[in-house]
C-alpha cells in the first residue's frame, strides 16, 4: 500500500512539474535571437567588408581606365 501511495505521489509531482505545450513553444521562441547579436569578431568582419568594397571600387576604376585606353587606340 505504501508503495502504491509513493507511486501516485511521484506521478502527481511529475505531472505538476510538466508545463503546458504553450509554455514549451514560448521557451523555444525566446531562445531564438530575433536580431543579429554582436560578437567579438564584428570589427574584423566590418573591416573585411570595407576592404572588399574598396577592392570593388578599384576594379571598377581599372575597367574604366582600360576601356578609355582601348577607345583611344592604345
Amino acid at each position: 500500500m505504501l508503495r502504491v501511495l509513493f507511486l501516485v505521489a511521484s506521478a502527481a509531482a511529475l505531472a505538476a512539474c510538466a508545463g503546458s505545450p504553450d509554455d514549451a513553444a514560448k521557451n523555444t521562441q525566446a531562445a531564438q535571437p530575433t536580431a543579429a547579436q554582436k560578437t567579438v569578431i564584428d570589427p574584423q568582419l566590418k573591416a573585411l567588408q570595407k576592404a572588399k568594397d574598396v577592392q570593388k571600387t578599384v576594379d571598377d576604376q581599372k575597367q574604366a581606365t582600360d576601356k578609355a585606353v582601348d577607345d583611344a587606340g592604345g
